[in-house]
């Protein structure tokens, strides 16, 4: 149930866009697909890029009354690291079926894909 949930709130968040109508029509079909179509979750290995700051070897000096305060000039720095993701294997395949289920369902009800009356 906990896997359902999280699978079904982000639909819930992307069908934010479009008409009312268009959004129950899509919750519909939601919940219709993740029974059809599962989630498959997947831990995989991949290459995350991360970024720091390196100091350039450079300062920049100003006069703060009677001391001289210097910083270092930084730089940004990008370098890679190995981590691990959840993926759904199922994601792209059920997605399909949900617009597709999505569209066939505001034409039959309101004659065009965006269910606008």
């Amino acid at each position: 149930m906990i896997r359902l949930l999280g699978v079904l709130v982000p639909l819930v968040v992307l069908a934010g866009c479009g008409t009312p109508e268009f959004r129950v029509e899509r919750s519909a079909c939601a919940s219709e697909w993740v029974v059809k179509i599962p989630p498959r979750l997947e831990q995989e290995l991949y290459t995350r890029i991360e970024t720091r700051q390196v100091p350039t070897g450079r300062t920049i000096c100003k006069p703060v009354g009677a001391t001289t305060v210097c910083d270092q000039i930084m730089r940004s720095e990008s370098y890679s690291v190995p981590a691990i993701r959840t993926v759904d294997r199922n994601k792209p395949r059920r997605d399909a079926q949900i617009s597709q289920c999505t569209r066939a369902a505001c034409v039959k009800s309101f004659g065009n894909p965006e269910c606008k009356a």
